[in-house]
C-alpha cells in the first residue's frame, strides 16, 4: 500500500527529526568515498541541526575538507516490514559553531554530553540545510525544498524572545502539569522550547513532546500545553 503525504510535509519532516536522539551521518572521505557514522543531532529553533563532533573523529576529519554533510533520521515502523518507517535525509554544509546558545541547547537535549563536551577535541557544529528527501512510509517519497521545510521566522523570533521566561514559569509553577505531559511519574521540567513542541527532562532522560500542529508565536505555548496538559489526565 502507497502511503500518502502529509499535508503540512514540512512539518511532518521537522517533527520527526526533531524528535530524533540518533541519527546516522554521511561525509565524503578525502578519496571522494562516501562514509556513513552515527551522532547525536538537535536542533535550534529554526530547525538548524547541530552535532556534538570530537576532532579525533574520521567524519570530522571529513567535513574539514568538504563540509557537504547528509543527516538520515528513522522513525518508528508501523509493523514488520521496516519500509514503513517515516525517515528524512537533511542535506547540507557543515560548519564549527562556537554560540552559548547552541552549546545550551545541545546539552538541554543531550545533558550526559556534559561529561565530555568540554573536552579540548569536542566542538559544536552546524548544518546549513539545503534540502530534504523525506519518506512518510512505503511509497512515499518526497524531496523537499528548504523554503517548504524551513519553520515561518516570525514565529521562531517571538519563541526564541520569550522561551526562557516560559521555561522558567513551567519548570517553577506547574511540575505537575509537565508530569502529565511527560506521561510517567517523576521530577519532570521542560529543557527546550520550540515551535514544534518541546523537551522535557527528569536527570539524564529527555521525552520529545509532539505540539498538534506548529504555534504561530510564542502566545499559543499556554494554550497548547493546556490542551496536552488535560488531554493526558483524561479531562
Amino acid at each position: 500500500m502507497t502511503a500518502k503525504a502529509p499535508a503540512d510535509i514540512g512539518a511532518s519532516l521537522r517533527a520527526l527529526a526533531r524528535g530524533a536522539r540518533v541519527a546516522s551521518l554521511a561525509t565524503v572521505s578525502a578519496g571522494g568515498e562516501p562514509f556513513a557514522s552515527l551522532v547525536t543531532p538537535a536542533f535550534m529553533l529554526d530547525f538548524s541541526p547541530l552535532l556534538l563532533l570530537s576532532g579525533l573523529s574520521e567524519h570530522t576529519r571529513h567535513l574539514r575538507a568538504d563540509p557537504r554533510a547528509a543527516l538520515l533520521v528513522v522513525g518508528e515502523a508501523t509493523g514488520p516490514n521496516p519500509q514503513t518507517a517515516p525517515r528524512v535525509t537533511l542535506t547540507g554544509l557543515a560548519a564549527p559553531i562556537d554560540d552559548p546558545r547552541c552549546r545550551a541547547r545541545y546539552l538541554a537535549i543531550h545533558p550526559y554530553a556534559a561529561l565530555y563536551a568540554g573536552f579540548g577535541d569536542f566542538a559544536l557544529w552546524s548544518l546549513t540545510l539545503r534540502e530534504a528527501h523525506y519518506v512518510g512510509g512505503f511509497g512515499a517519497a518526497r524531496r523537499v525544498g528548504r523554503a517548504k521545510f524551513q519553520p515561518d521566522p516570525e514565529a521562531v523570533a517571538t519563541i526564541a524572545a520569550a522561551e526562557a521566561d516560559i521555561i522558567a514559569h513551567c519548570n517553577r509553577d506547574h511540575p505537575d502539569a509537565l508530569a502529565a505531559i511527560a506521561g510517567t511519574p517523576g521530577e519532570w521540567r521542560m529543557a527546550a522550547l520550540d515551535l514544534d513542541g518541546c523537551d522535557l527532562a527528569a536527570g539524564e532522560e529527555v521525552r520529545r513532546i509532539a505540539f498538534p500542529a506548529p504555534l504561530a508565536g510564542a502566545d499559543d505555548v499556554r494554550g497548547t500545553l493546556i490542551r496536552l496538559a488535560r488531554r493526558a489526565r483524561g479531562e
